[in-house]
């Protein structure tokens, strides 16, 4: 039986989100509550994925083994920490690249989903951006967009555009809150 993700963004939802993007390892910054809130997912049954956006890549503002190792290090840390991410994809693409996998496309979550048995229905995509929210449409999960990074004048934008089918909460902590609440009452 496939298993549930959570499809976690990186910067704004893990790190802090720079707008001069993440180039190195010693401008990574952890969200207050971020390994608490990864601990305590750590401890549930869905699987956790990494899913990012990179265009720093695709602009040549570093390099994708630069950009790899950082996604690596995260999930070390995170590890270390006592979480857990269980794989971790990345969109190295220029933001106006047609490319599958920048998300709002859904091309990072069906590949996930292929490679670790995954139920996209039954999953969770936590993002801090309008387009983790097309991300999640496009595939039928739930969305979750956190109010830290770039969440706040997202959410606005978001209300304009239409109905309100995501979940809005403060931050990667109060997500997992709302995902570990409905595994709980899971039949």
């Amino acid at each position: 039986m496939e298993r549930p993700a959570v499809f976690l963004d990186r910067d704004g939802v893990i790190i802090e989100n720079r707008s001069d993007y993440v180039k190195s390892w010693e401008e990574v910054q952890f969200l207050p509550m971020a390994f608490e809130a990864l601990r305590r997912l750590a401890r549930s049954t869905h699987a956790v994925v990494l899913v990012t956006n990179q265009s720093a890549v695709g602009q040549g503002i570093i390099s994708l083994q630069r950009a790899t190792e950082i996604n690596e290090r995260i999930a070390a840390e995170v590890r270390k920490q006592g979480g857990r991410i269980d794989a971790s994809y990345m969109c190295p693409h220029h933001r106006h690249a047609a490319c599958s996998c920048r998300k709002p496309a859904p091309g990072m979550l069906l590949r996930a989903a292929a490679q670790l048995g995954l139920d996209v229905a039954r999953s969770y995509v936590v993002g801090d951006a309008i387009c983790d929210v097309g991300a999640a449409r496009a595939v039928g999960a739930q969305a979750i967009l956190v109010l830290s990074g770039l969440g706040a004048e997202q959410a606005s934008r978001l209300r304009s555009e239409g109905p309100e089918d995501y979940r809005t909460v403060a931050d990667i902590a109060a997500a997992v809150d709302h995902i570990l609440v409905g595994e709980r009452s899971a039949p």
